[in-house]
């Protein structure tokens, strides 16, 4: 998810061929982003290849042990490293990365270090932006289709367990460059939610992925593209490339952390574009990984609206879910582009939460979470769909939705 930058910059539409997955990668590229299709085996390896070298086989699950000082989060976490760290090879650069998988849809894939699971309280604010981590760039990957308005991109960034974080936080990422409103300072935090959990995309605990659309400032007279106006960060994250440094600040954020007290309990998620970041975080860690002590027996409920079916994001992930746990996941989306709503106008999100307000209503009642996280422009529509749902069914939307956020079931993220 970016952080909203103008009010007026709207997504650069772009033809794209058929490598429709692939940017700034070669043509061996990550090809394991929906890792919910397999289930890593116990003894599961990496396979790197690094130019011509001949390919190096390692587990990427042992020996990697964290220490926590004082049982808290630290800047200065100790890693064990009995074996050669596969990033110690090239460090991404000019690499294949492939998960060895076993193609099972019944098993859940392996995590490690499980010693993230030991903290009780969330990371937050490791590194602020005077003392900024510096990690790298791991891929960068278009995650949208050719017929999607704009460019949207899954960006994996490795920092080698030093910067941890929950589902749910955000990391800030400063740009390169001047700040042209503050000669001779840098450019300003901009935040992202982390689409991964807390384990990453290679599920070892050293890396995490952002979900970010390339923001493009058009001339609203001429119609034509104003680069000087576009989106600085979106557009240093988009066109990066493996091994490109990036500046990190954070983890930060406690309102959308995933409650965990309660394995049966019910989330339902509700976003626009790359507001779906975290969501994916969430149904990572429900679905996919195995976590030692937190099984999942609730309901995950997840809302997405998006311009058409080309600008679905990670919905090879979620439709596994939806295969493989029918009785857990549920997944509606909302295509304003391509579909009508009951009056004819376009589908929006709002107007799929209105087509099932009586089951939403009933399950808030019973202590369901909601969550909301996209563009701030949705809340408006959908706070109106919820008024008015509870005015029909003789309540008052106004005491209900301070109950909720008393009981804390309310959570809400928009830019």
């Amino acid at each position: 998810m970016r952080q909203l930058e103008s009010s007026k910059r709207e997504e650069k539409g772009e033809a794209w061929p058929l490598r429709r997955f692939r940017r700034n990668s070669s043509s061996s590229s990550l090809r394991s982003l929906t890792m919910s299709h397999a289930a890593v085996s116990q003894a599961a390896a990496v396979s790197v290849s690094i130019g011509n070298e001949p390919s190096l086989r390692r587990s990427i699950f042992k020996n990697n042990s964290i220490s926590f000082n004082s049982n808290s989060w630290s800047s200065s976490l100790a890693l064990n490293q009995r074996t050669t760290s596969i990033r110690e090879a090239k460090r991404y650069t000019n690499t294949t990365i492939c998960m060895s998988v076993q193609q099972t849809s019944s098993s859940k894939v392996t995590v490690s270090p499980i010693e993230l699971e030991d903290p009780k309280d969330p990371p937050l604010n490791l590194y602020k932006p005077k003392a900024s981590y510096t990690a790298k760039i791991v891929s960068v990957e278009r995650v949208v289709g050719p017929k999607a308005p704009g460019e949207t991109c899954h960006i994996v960034i490795d920092h080698d367990g030093n910067l941890p974080y929950w589902e749910g936080q955000s990391y800030g990422v400063i740009p390169p460059g001047e700040n042209p409103k503050k000669p001779g300072a840098p450019h300003n935090v901009r935040l992202y939610s982390i689409a991964s959990t807390r384990y990453g995309d290679f599920l070892d605990g050293k890396t995490a992925s952002l979900c970010v659309r390339r923001a493009v400032y058009y001339d609203p007279e001429t119609g034509k593209e104003d680069p000087s106006k576009n989106g600085v960060c979106s557009n240093f994250l988009c066109d990066s490339k493996p091994g490109d440094k990036i500046q990190i600040t954070g983890p930060s954020g406690k309102v959308m952390l995933l409650p965990e007290s309660d394995p049966n309990a019910t989330h339902i998620m509700i976003a626009t574009g790359t507001g779906v970041a975290p969501y994916r975080g969430y149904l990572r860690r429900l679905f996919m990984e195995n976590v030692p002590n937190y099984k999942f027996g609730g309901l995950a409920w997840l809302f997405l609206g998006v311009a058409n079916t080309d600008s679905l994001l990670y919905d090879d992930e979620f439709t596994k879910y939806l295969k493989d746990h029918p009785e857990n996941f549920r997944f509606d989306k909302a295509l304003s582009r391509e579909e009508k709503n009951k009056k004819g106008g376009k589908m929006y999100v709002q107007d799929k939460i209105e087509e099932y307000s009586d089951e939403i209503f009933k399950l808030l009642d019973n202590g369901a979470h909601i969550y909301f996280c996209g563009l701030k422009g949705m809340m408006p529509g959908i706070q109106d769909t919820l008024k008015r749902v509870a005015e029909e069914r003789g309540e008052s939307w106004d005491l209900k939705l301070s109950q909720l956020r008393k009981n804390k079931q309310w959570h809400v993220e928009v830019y």
